[in-house]
């Protein structure tokens, strides 16, 4: 008897998560953030407990993961619409290596060292830091790597206007100003306040309007 409760509550709870993940809309382990990771945590450990003490009643281990798991929607849905709710849940991506050189401060900041990024250019089959312009260490961890073969500054989308705040940083890696973007703007009949997102792509602004995403 006991064997079958702990082997149907191990089948409950493997549908449960699955059906769970499946709702938050989860993908690869690489591309979980730092909150998904604790909530990937959290329920494990409530599954296995509630496996573990197979007299229990499951619904103390049920309970908890719905929630977290409707937590985790909501906040999920607050971070796609609020760039600061986002900063703080998820932080921003740190450009480690920038238009050729290491930016050994952003490196300190993040506890990113030296033989972090060797590793992480080996495993792209780069050979040295020299072949490399840009690379960006991204929010879950990866490390997106662009080569000075073959590319000009601007191929590769850069971020102008999140949730209708001007990115400062990007402005100055492209030499433009908060003038330049006002004319653009003014030209399509729009307002910073109006944007949801503006990226800068091969020399052109592409915008997505707030009611857009609506």
């Amino acid at each position: 008897m006991v064997y079958i409760s702990v082997l149907t509550r191990a089948i409950f709870f493997y549908i449960l998560i699955g059906f769970v993940y499946r709702l938050m809309g989860k993908r690869e382990i690489g591309e979980l953030s730092i909150m998904d990771l604790i909530v990937s945590f959290i329920v494990s450990e409530l599954a296995a407990m509630s496996i573990d003490n197979y007299q229990s009643n499951i619904l103390i281990s049920v309970l908890p993961i719905l929630a977290i798991s409707l937590i985790e929607i909501m906040t999920s849905r607050l971070i796609l619409r609020n760039t600061k709710i986002r900063d703080i849940f998820e932080g921003n991506p740190s450009v480690i290596i920038n238009r050729g050189k290491i930016n050994f401060k952003e490196m300190i900041k993040q506890r990113y060292n030296i033989g972090d990024l060797l590793t992480e250019l080996r495993n792209k089959g780069i050979k040295s830091i020299e072949e490399v312009s840009y690379a960006v260490l991204e929010t879950n961890g990866n490390l997106s790597v662009f080569t000075k073969k073959g590319m000009n500054f601007g191929s590769f989308p850069l971020p102008i206007i999140l949730d209708g705040k001007i990115q400062e940083q990007t402005l100055k890696e492209i030499d433009k100003t908060t003038l330049w973007i006002d004319e653009f703007l003014k030209g399509e009949n729009l307002t910073k306040e109006d944007v949801f997102y503006a990226f800068y792509h091969n020399n052109k602004m592409f915008i997505i309007k707030n009611e857009d995403v609506k």
